[in-house]
């Protein structure tokens, strides 16, 4: 357990967060949710369901979008942060690896992790490279590479590498397999399983593929319509009938269903 810490497990809490846009757009509805120390969390959900914004309630982004938590509160490490600004929850310790990538695609390799350790000043930040590059040696031998020239596999690669230049004590991915081949989404979720294992670093992945995402995680969210519907360890999601049937298109027999079938499924009523 992390020192500072003696009463929780969990390093990150949300509890009963009701997040509003622009004064009048109810998007989170009392969510609540817990990330321990160590572990891998994956938030599970279709689109529009509220998974980027609870990423943004956490990180403190919302204001950039005219939102704002208008009741309950994010913990941190047992420390109320629900009205501190995004600079302060960074040097905290949360890292927010957003969707679509967005590395800087006129630096070089080498220079966008330089620019993920910015905040913390004038530092060494040479062991932290060596460990970037001794995880990704793809990106070792690109040091020097334009980052806007390398694969959609490899710019991930890089965005989830230079947020871990910050020393992050929670790393959340938003939708980290996005718009990426099978076999590049299997060495993204690979790594992000790997970094936990060896760094001991939490990690809040939210994901479409659900699949993939309850492979590595410890324990799962279902999202829907702005609150939690279902939680539970991965395995038991992932056994769920529910969550097998709408979320990863497996029928009763396992077989998998067409996007037909899937599509025109009718949530238990239990989830409403």
């Amino acid at each position: 357990m992390v020192a500072g810490s003696p009463a929780t497990t969990d390093l990150l809490s949300l509890n009963t967060v009701e997040v509003i846009y622009d004064d009048v757009i109810l998007v989170l509805r009392g969510l609540s949710l817990a990330v321990p120390h160590g572990k891998i969390v994956a938030l599970l959900g279709s689109n529009g369901a509220g998974k980027s914004t609870t990423l943004k309630a956490i990180s403190g982004l919302l204001p950039t979008e005219h939102g704002e938590v208008t009741d309950g509160t994010v913990t941190f490490d047992g420390q109320d942060i629900t009205s501190r600004d995004a600079a302060d929850r960074v040097r905290m310790g949360l890292s927010l690896c957003m969707e679509g990538r967005h590395v800087f695609e006129h630096l070089t390799v080498a220079e966008n992790l330089i620019a993920g350790a910015y905040f913390r000043g004038r530092v060494d930040i040479e062991a932290e490279l060596d460990t970037v590059y001794r995880l990704l040696p793809k990106l070792a031998d690109r040091r020097s590479q334009v980052a806007g020239y390398l694969s959609g596999g490899e710019q991930q690669m890089l965005a989830i590498a230079r947020a871990l230049m910050a020393k992050p004590r929670l790393l959340m991915l938003d939708e980290p397999s996005l718009g990426l081949a099978p076999l590049l989404v299997k060495e993204i979720f690979a790594f992000i399983a790997q970094i936990n294992e060896e760094m001991g670093l939490t990690v809040l992945v939210v994901e479409q593929n659900a699949r993939r995402a309850l492979e590595i995680a410890h324990h799962g969210y279902i999202m829907e319509q702005g609150r939690i519907v279902l939680e539970g360890t991965a395995a038991e999601l992932a056994d769920n009938p529910d969550v097998k049937e709408f979320y990863l298109g497996l029928g009763d027999s396992g077989a998998r269903k067409s996007f037909r079938d899937v599509k025109h499924y009718k949530r238990r009523k239990r989830w409403l």
